[in-house]
């Protein structure tokens, strides 16, 4: 999350609507570690990774979906090692990235 915090602070100083992406599994070989976080506005800001470039496309259009429905999804996204070395990847594996969006308590909420 530290790598996105920044980011994350910034938008919700400026009122943007964001949803969070993190691998909660991975299998194989990924370029990724479980907890890689990926942070997207309804604007169409990112900040963070969570496939080192191969899925975020896909993840942002979740990540669109969730921001526009508000509920959380979950999604697998996965090549073998054959299908990546045919298309050029160093490596096949597959990883499940929670999707939800982000619920921001304002600190008048809190007292």
């Amino acid at each position: 999350m530290r790598d996105v915090l920044p980011e994350v602070e910034q938008w919700i100083n400026e009122g943007e609507e964001i949803a969070l992406a993190t691998v909660v599994r991975a299998y194989g070989s990924t370029p990724r570690p479980v907890g890689a976080k990926m942070a997207v506005t309804k604007s169409g800001r990112m900040a963070g990774s969570v496939s080192g470039g191969c899925v975020e496309g896909a993840v942002f259009e979740v990540a669109q979906e969730v921001l526009a429905s508000g509920r959380p999804q979950l999604v697998h996204f996965g090549i073998s090692d054959e299908m990546a070395w045919n298309v050029g990847l160093s490596c096949g594996g597959a990883i499940d990235v929670f999707v939800e969006p982000l619920v921001v308590k304002s600190s008048q909420q809190s007292e």
